[in-house]
This record gives structure tokens, sequence and C-alpha cells, in this order.
């Protein structure tokens, strides 16, 4: 990217380095993100996920609803987002709005998994104290006994994905001696505008 003369879609920018960083061999997990988001107690967390789509909507993973992360988007639906592709010298980090997806795009993600993690959703209250790996197995046992070999698990109640609708995404790229390269879009209406940042 030329970062003087940035192009005007970020999502054609960030889908461009995407693509890059997939192609990598030497990245075992391009699509990791950190997403940070803040409960009604105003505590900041962070957390990995990974991106399973993006389009001009928006950024989408899926998650427990009930995680914390899903109790700090109920109280305060705001979220940031970082990619770093080390290797490539490179990071995005984008910030918005988070809106859970449909229930079609939830389920048909959830049916696209394997089924062994189907049947782990159902058996994980995510970020919930339990006492034993051993009571982690049996909670796994019973949810084997509700769903038996040959029928197919549905999607939890609980459990469903999230869209990040940015209104703010840099993009920066490394550089020796640290005089990198930064250029900061954010939305204005139906468009963007965009400044060149320091270092």
């Amino acid at each position: 990217m030329d970062f003087d003369h940035p192009p005007t879609d970020p999502f054609a920018v960030f889908s461009d380095w995407f693509e890059h960083a997939t192609s990598t061999s030497n990245l075992p997990n391009p699509n990791a993100m950190t997403i940070a988001t803040v409960g009604a107690d105003a505590r900041p967390t962070a957390r990995i996920v990974l991106l399973k789509a993006f389009d001009q909507r928006g950024f989408v993973f899926f998650t427990n609803r009930e995680s914390r992360k899903g109790r700090d988007l109920e109280a305060d639906g705001r979220a940031a987002i970082v990619f770093h592709w080390d290797h490539l010298d490179q990071q995005i980090r984008i910030e918005g709005s988070v809106q859970p997806t449909d229930d079609s795009e939830s389920d048909d993600y959830f049916h696209s998994r394997p089924r062994e993690s189907r049947l782990n959703a159902w058996a994980s209250d995510q970020s919930r104290p339990i006492e034993s790996r051993e009571a982690l197995e049996a909670k796994r046992r019973e949810i084997d006994d509700r769903f038996p070999e040959g029928t197919d698990p549905s999607r939890p109640p609980f459990w469903g994905g999230y869209r990040l609708v940015p209104d703010r995404i840099e993009f920066w790229q490394g550089h020796p001696y640290r005089l990198h390269d930064r250029v900061l879009y954010e939305r204005s209406g139906s468009d963007w505008k965009t400044s060149r940042l320091m270092p």
C-alpha cells in the first residue's frame, strides 16, 4: 500500500493484507485476532478469537454468548480487534460496534464445524468455574447421551456469532529503527477519511 496515497476502501486493503498473510506458510493461524471488550464494571479484558468471515458489513467471529466476552458485549456493544503478523511486520487495528449475527448465519457456521466441536459447545459453560477436569468430562458424557451417535447436534441457544462493524481501521507497516508507516481510516457517513499517523 502507498501510505502517502492510500486507497479509498479499507476493506480492500484488509483483504489484500489478509490474503497475503494466509498465503504465508510459516504463519499457523493468520485469522487469529485479539479482541478487547469492556464490561459493566468498566474492566477491560482481551483474548484471542478466530476471524471466520469478513465483508463490507464487518468482521465475524463466533462464541458462547454467555461467556465473559459475550456478557461484556451485552453490557457495552463496542470492541477493538487487532491482527498482528510479526513475520510480515504488519498490524491492523479495528474499532467499532458489535452486533449479533442472525440465526441463519450462526446456524450455517455451527453446522459446518466438526461434530465433536458442536458437542463441546453444549458441554462448556464458557468462562464459568468448574471444580475439575473430571467434572468437565462428565458434563461432556451427558451431552453424548443427549445427542447419541447418528444425531445432528443443534446449535445451542447461547452460542452464535458477532459482527464488528468498524468505524476506525488502522494499518501499520513496520520498518527498521521504528520509523513505521501508519494510516488511519475513520468512517464519515458512507465514506472513509484517511489520516497518515506518526509512528
